[in-house]
């Protein structure tokens, strides 16, 4: 098995950190519409304008990206495939892979195998996500409301 070169990620520059929170605020104005796709120009060096016709959700990833990049974070986008392996849906729900295995094997999360190797479903993961994530929201806001039952001085 060859290594895997993984590119080069770097922090974006001063000017690219303005680009973006342009570009930003630029294509956000368009994402309250109902067309399934847009339409942009590119501009080449020559100046020539060329037309692209994006999807709409196309646009909205790269208004998250640009996001991103204004608040001077770096970006990588990675492809989500409809079956994820034990590694790849441990990753996104930032978790290791032993403790996805237990969520597998205790039925917290559903998942079939292709041979010897378990898939997850990328619907069943972000199933679970919400879930855990709404069950997480739940228990803070109980401990919220104790904390100022108790007046701990939590405001």
């Amino acid at each position: 098995m060859s290594p895997t070169l993984l590119p080069t990620i770097n922090l974006p520059l001063e000017r690219e950190v303005q680009a973006a929170i342009e570009g930003q605020r630029a294509l956000a104005a368009y994402l309250a519409t109902q067309f399934e796709t847009q339409r942009i120009q590119i501009f080449d060096e020559q100046n020539e304008a060329h037309s692209v016709e994006l999807p709409t959700s196309a646009l909205r990833l790269l208004v998250d990206i640009l996001e991103a990049l204004a608040a001077g974070n770096a970006v990588k986008v990675v492809p989500v495939h409809a079956e994820l392996t034990t590694q790849e849906a441990a990753d996104l729900l930032n978790v290791s892979r032993p403790h996805l295995i237990k969520l597998l094997e205790s039925g917290d999360l559903s998942y079939h195998k292709t041979g010897k190797h378990r898939r997850v479903r990328f619907a069943d993961l972000m199933d679970y996500k919400n879930r855990r994530d709404t069950a997480s929201e739940q228990a803070m806001m109980l401990l919220a409301e104790q904390a100022q039952a108790l007046r701990t001085g939590y405001e």
